[in-house]
C-alpha cells in the first residue's frame, strides 16, 4: 500500500497543490495535525482534501481541535478524524493521537495508550501505523538547537508495542527528517508530504 503522508500544512496553498499531486500516486492519506492556521479556511482545506477522493485519515495539530475537525469532516465522505482512535484498514492497524506537542509527558495519551494496546492485541499479525502530532522524544524529529524536545510517553509507547511506522510534526525545522526507534521507523513529513510503501 502505498500512504502519502504530511503534516503542518498551515493552510499553504502551495503545499496542498504538492499534496494534491502526490495523491494521485497513493491508495490513502494520512495527516498528523496543523492543516490549518488556528482552524482559519479548515472546512475549505477539508472540501480539497475530500475532493481527492481518496481516504484521509486526519488528527488535529495545536492548531485545531478534535471536536472542531470531527464536525466539520462529518458531511465529507472521505475525511476520517482518528483522534484518539483505532481505525482497521485491510492489514494495517492505524492510530492516532492529535493535539499537543509542548509538553514531554502526556498523562492523556498514557491512559488512552492502555486501551490502544489492548486493540493491537485484537488485530494480531496486522502491521501497526501511529499518527501523532507531537514527536517522540529523543529521535532526529524532536531536535531543536541540540536539544531533545519531544515526547516521553508516546516514546515509550513506541518502544513497547513496536510499531511499523510513527508519523509526526509539530516541530516545523525537522520536515522532511526521519529516523529508526529500534525498528519503527519515524517520519516528520512535512507540509509537501511523502510518499510511504508499506
Amino acid at each position: 500500500m502505498k500512504l502519502l503522508a504530511f503534516v503542518d500544512l498551515h493552510g499553504s496553498h502551495k503545499a496542498l497543490e504538492e499534496i494534491k499531486k502526490k495523491s494521485k500516486k497513493a491508495d490513502m492519506i494520512l495527516c498528523a495535525g496543523d492543516v490549518s492556521i488556528f482552524e482559519n479556511d479548515l472546512q475549505s482545506i477539508l472540501h480539497q482534501l475530500n475532493k481527492l477522493n481518496k481516504k484521509v485519515l486526519i488528527i488535529p495539530g495545536n492548531h485545531e481541535s478534535g471536536i472542531y475537525i470531527t464536525m466539520l469532516a462529518k458531511p465529507f465522505k472521505n475525511i476520517v478524524n482518528i483522534h484518539k482512535k483505532l481505525l482497521v484498514h485491510s492489514d494495517i492497524v492505524f492510530l492516532g493521537y492529535g493535539g499537543g506537542g509542548f509538553s514531554m509527558v502526556d498523562k492523556q495519551f498514557e491512559k488512552i495508550s492502555k486501551k490502544m494496546e489492548r486493540d493491537i492485541k485484537k488485530n494480531k499479525g496486522k502491521k501497526v501505523i501511529l499518527i501523532t502530532h507531537a514527536p517522540p522524544y529523543k529521535t532526529k524529529i524532536d531536535k531543536i538547537m541540540e536539544e531533545h524536545c519531544g515526547n516521553k510517553s508516546i516514546k515509550r509507547f513506541i518502544l513497547k508495542i513496536k510499531p511499523d511506522l510513527v508519523i509526526s510534526g509539530h516541530l516545523h525545522e525537522n520536515a522532511g527528517k526521519h529516523d529508526k526507534i529500534e525498528k519503527t521507523k519515524v517520519i516528520n513529513p512535512g507540509p509537501f508530504g511523502k510518499i510511504i510503501s508499506i
